[in-house]
Order: C-alpha cells, then structure tokens, then sequence
C-alpha cells in the first residue's frame, strides 16, 4: 500500500483544501491528514482554532478521499506532525508548491525513506481563497453607512496631505449592503471604501493601493461624527455622536456622474481648505451648527472655483450646501437650521433625507 501524509493548519475546511486531499490522495492508496491543534494554531497563527479539535476531525474524517485524520501537536513551526510522521513512517509527504518549511520536511523524509513530492500548481476548481479571508468575510459587519465630508477634502491624499491640517466627515444612514444599495453608484459618498468592508477588506489599504484617499473608508469603518488629522493614513483626533446634525441633513442628487480622479491633478487653494477644515474641527469639538455651516460654505466656495456648478440657492432654511465629493456631480449635502425645514426640503424628488449614522459596537 502506498501511503500519502499532508499536513496543515485547516481550520477552515474549503473547497481549495478538497482539491489538495483529492490530488495528494491520488499519488497512493492511503491518505493520512494531519491538523494543527487548537494549541499549535495559536502559537504560531496567533488565533484561535474555528472549531473545538474533535470537531475538526469529524469534519475532516468525513471526507471521501480522506482515510486517517491524526492531530498535530507538537510545537516546533512547521513540524507539528512529525510524532506521526516518524511513527507512520508514509511513502511520500505531498505539499503545494509554497510551502515555507520545504528544508525541515525534507529531512524528516529521509529519516524514513518518504519521498517529498511538490503537488504543482493546477488549474483551481473553484475561486481561489484562504482561510484568512473566509474569517476576514465572516467577520465584516451586514450593514455599512456611506458618508459625506464637510471640510479638509483632498487632505486625505497621501501626496496633498498637510502634517497638522484637518479631514471632518460624517457617516451616514440609510445604510447599504451587498444586496441593498439605496444610492446612486459613484456618486461620491464613499461607496467603494462601504464595498471593501462589507466583503470583508482593509478599505484604508485597498483606497491607498489605489493612489488615493483614504476618509472614506476611515469614517465608514468608524462611523459618526469624526476630525481627523491629516497625513499619510488616518489619525482620528475626535468622535462626536452628531446629535446636533440629526434632522439637519439631506442629500441633493444633481443627475451627474462623480468624476474625482479627472480634477486630480487640477490647481486648488490648498490653504483654503486646510483653514475650512480648522473651523470644521472646532465646529465639533463645540457641537456648533452655525459654524460647521461656515465650513461647509467655505468648502462650496472653494469647489466653485475649481469649477464645479452651482447648487440650488432657493432651498429655505438651508444654512449651507456643498458637494460631497470632489469631483463634478454626483451628491451634494444640505445642511438646515431645522428638521422641519429640512423635512420640507425632502418633498421635492431630487433631495432625499440622511442621518448621521453611530454604531454600537
């Protein structure tokens, strides 16, 4: 009887390990897998095992193609089996082509005369995915708010960002999720960075990969009222619970697509934004309506002078308005004295309510 050993950690069992089992177990009659205990998979993972270890072998033992599960127990990296392995004494030890302890298995199979065979690289049988991400998947929320900035935007770009300037944005509801998206699409409310968090992605890293800001997915991870300092990632200076923006916002659509990376590279009065962010940040360190409108203002006055169209100017009881991202079209947000007026407001089809959005964790 030709006998196979693998080993590993599976403590998610997936579909790209049933193709592994099933390709090792071809090299032979007999396929022995070997798990790293609850134990192992702390010490050298740093995180707790997905299912209590007899579980794991019930899960695993059930498989067709599986005929021996044994458990990995020893503590040196990479050779938690090798009690069984020596004991065992198998024909061939199958690994994939990036195993990182290539050194240390080969050894151990010429103390029993295994052979080491390196199953290739072939074509995946199903989407490609790991252990880390399943859990990452698990572990994003259902739900995520989409968001609106009130001053500071451009500042959250790594190449135009100013070491002690400020980014005030604000999280938003109606939330969205993968299935319900009750928003325009890119329409410059952060809907990338809601994206990569719900399917379980570092949004900061994937917007900074990409060359550009990372408010939207800092705010929408954090949620609410939020000033942040400006730099190369997000430094978050206060939280606020945006009570006093309740019943105060709402949501223009102006029917345009958002255009953020056309206006890139366009010439901008950077410290003109950076002092409309100042007045932001003290706006809601004092929980002050009045002037976080004069901060929004200053930031439509700028986005004019880049070129941007106006914005309704007969909306009553409107304090300010501004777009809600940097780029031609899409939303802008409205900013009232009070709910009834913006409530009012939100008759007309083109301006829809929104309320800042806490969660409770």
């Amino acid at each position: 009887m030709m006998r196979v050993f693998v080993s590993g950690c599976y403590d998610i069992v997936h579909a790209g390990h049933i193709q592994f089992f099933r390709e090792a177990r071809a090299l032979g009659d007999h396929l022995t897998v070997c798990f790293a205990s609850n134990e192992v998979l702390w010490l050298h993972k740093q995180r707790r095992s997905s299912l209590p270890d007899d579980h794991k072998r019930a899960v695993i033992a059930a498989l067709d193609m599986v005929d021996e599960v044994v458990l990995g127990e020893g503590l040196e990296e990479g050779l938690d089996f090798r009690e069984h392995f020596l004991r065992l004494r198998p024909d061939i030890l199958a690994v994939t082509e990036d195993d990182k302890y290539a050194p240390l298995k080969r050894e151990l199979c010429a103390q029993v005369g295994a052979r080491y065979v390196v199953l290739p690289k072939t074509p995946p049988q199903f989407s490609p995915v790991s252990t880390t991400q399943i859990v990452k998947f698990i572990r994003a929320p259902e739900v995520a708010p989409l968001r609106v900035d009130f001053a500071g935007g451009w500042l959250d770009v790594p190449r135009f960002a100013r070491a002690g300037a400020y980014v005030v944005n604000c999280a938003i509801s109606p939330t969205v999720s993968l299935r319900a998206w009750p928003y325009e699409r890119n329409a410059g409310l952060g809907g990338s960075g809601a994206w990569a968090l719900l399917n379980g992605r570092d949004g900061v890293a994937s917007e900074l990969d990409l060359g550009v800001g990372w408010q939207d997915p800092a705010i929408i991870s954090e949620t609410g009222l939020c000033v942040w300092r400006s730099g190369l990632r997000p430094e978050l200076e206060l939280k606020h619970n945006s009570e006093f923006l309740r019943g105060r916002l709402a949501l223009f659509w102006t029917g345009h697509d958002h255009d953020t990376p056309d206006l890139a590279n366009r010439p901008r009065d950077f410290d003109a934004i950076e002092r409309a962010g100042k007045i932001a940040r003290d706006a809601v360190w004092h929980s002050d309506l009045t002037q976080l409108a004069a901060a929004v203002r200053a930031s439509y006055s700028m986005q004019l002078g880049e070129g941007m169209h106006a914005l309704p100017a007969d909306v009553p009881g409107a304090l300010a308005c501004k777009y809600a991202g940097g780029g031609f079209g899409g939303y802008a947000v409205f900013l009232f004295a009070e709910s009834t007026a913006r409530d009012a407001a939100c008759t007309r089809k083109d301006f829809r309510p929104i309320e800042p959005y806490l969660a409770t964790r």
